[in-house]
């Protein structure tokens, strides 16, 4: 097919032939083509008058043509037909059904406003739907447009135009808002921050002074026993260079001032541990108190006062006084933070009979003997497990009521030396326990 389609074409323009004329030389040419070629010649005409030179494009033979020029030369009829049935075969066939094979689609639906061939509409899905040709329907429809613009009137763009600005306006108020409680959101939780900053900072100053006091308290201690080392090391260089000594007269001296060093050394009292306990722990005091904090609450939240207490041992007396002078001031929180509440009325038994003997020292006697009785048939009633707790608080409360006692040991009579007497009994009735 390609090769017929080279036979068809002008040699002039190079298309298909179009309305082929024939020379005289027998070649053939589209009758456009040579009037053109005919121009350009006539224009350098050196022939006689009413004669049209004219020179073929393949073989350059120069011909005369009469006076009425191209339209005189014969047509080329049957090259014309083949063209004309080339191009009736050249043409695009119209597409095929895709459901019903080899089926011109030939038809448009105007339901489904698409192409469908007869078996669609006699046995297919479009059965039943309107029909039409489609130039027809395209006929039909090609002044529908103009009507819908016409139906777009200047008023409808007014609307549209004004109904945008509106949006536009409610955008406008609405991000306004947006900005605005952004801003107090940001404010909110800034305030918030502050007063979560100031409270961590007030609990983190408790817990440095809770840090101040074990410094305090083990810091002489350690420095003590530090002392302790170095003379001990000093006594062993000192006994290995008396060992080295060669002269018995300076052997004996230096024995002698070594026996002296050694039994002083041996004879100094080594500092006592020291137990301490900080109250209240972080974890149990947060978990305890800050999930009933609300947010209205948050400035009157609790920070605890942090402390450290003795649980046992002693520490040498300068040390032992300045902590015991430290810790008088929280002992009583710490205690009843850690008693049960049946431990805690036999605390407060107990604190109760110190006043009254600080009170009336004589008159409180006989109901301080008559409380002790009632408070040791109490302990006698109570589970081992719960004695246990209250000894492991008692415990340190004896031993600071005994300092405190002894601080005002100036102040109370004889009955109520008498009366404490008892006291300690009753502590150590529970120790039985």
């Amino acid at each position: 097919m390609e090769n017929l389609e080279e036979d068809l074409t002008c040699s002039v323009c190079y298309s298909l032939f179009s309305d082929p004329r024939v020379l005289p030389c027998s070649h053939t040419f589209c009758k456009t083509c040579l009037d053109n070629l005919l121009q350009v010649s006539t224009n350098y005409s050196i022939w006689r008058p009413l004669r049209l030179p004219l020179k073929c494009p393949n073989c350059r033979n120069v011909m005369e043509l009469p006076p009425t020029g191209i339209d005189a030369l014969p047509t080329n009829v049957s090259l014309r037909a083949i063209i004309e049935k080339y191009q009736r075969d050249n043409e695009p066939r119209p597409p095929s059904c895709q459901e019903h094979n080899r089926q011109p689609l030939n038809m448009y639906c105007i339901q489904d406003r698409q192409l469908i061939c007869g078996l669609c509409l006699t046995v297919g899905q479009h059965q039943g739907h309107p029909i039409d040709d489609l130039q027809a329907a395209f006929i039909r429809e090609r002044q529908t447009p103009s009507q819908l613009l016409a139906r777009l009137s200047d008023q409808r763009w007014a609307q549209v135009c004004e109904l945008g600005e509106q949006l536009e306006q409610e955008k406008a108020r609405c991000e306004g808002l947006v900005r605005q409680d952004r801003q107090e959101v940001n404010q909110f939780f800034q305030t918030l921050e502050v007063v979560l900053a100031r409270k961590r900072q007030a609990y983190l100053e408790a817990l440095d002074k809770a840090g101040a006091e074990v410094s305090r308290a083990y810091d002489p201690l350690i420095h003590r026993v530090k002392e302790l080392q170095e003379e001990q090391l000093d006594l062993v260089s000192l006994g290995s260079s008396v060992e080295e000594e060669d002269s018995p007269l300076v052997f004996l001296e230096k024995v002698h001032l070594f026996r002296e060093r050694v039994e002083e050394f041996m004879k100094t009292p080594l500092p006592s541990v020291i137990n301490l306990s900080v109250t209240p722990r972080a974890a149990e005091y947060l978990q305890q108190r800050w999930p009933a904090v609300t947010i209205r609450s948050l400035e009157e939240a609790p920070v605890p006062k942090v402390s450290c207490c003795a649980r046992c041992g002693s520490v040498e007396a300068g040390a032992e006084a300045e902590a015991g002078r430290d810790q008088s001031d929280s002992w009583v929180q710490d205690v009843w933070c850690e008693l049960q509440p049946t431990s805690s009325v036999v605390l407060l038994g107990l604190l109760l009979l110190l006043a009254v003997l600080w009170v009336n020292p004589v008159g409180g006697a006989s109901l301080g003997f008559s409380l002790l009785s009632r408070l040791s048939q109490l302990v006698h009633g109570l589970s081992s497990e719960l004695i246990t707790s209250v000894w492991d608080t008692a415990g340190s409360a004896y031993t600071m009521m005994a300092a405190v006692v002894e601080r005002w040991s100036t102040q109370l009579s004889s009955v109520g030396g008498e009366a404490f007497q008892q006291l300690a009994a009753f502590f150590k009735t529970l120790t039985s326990h």
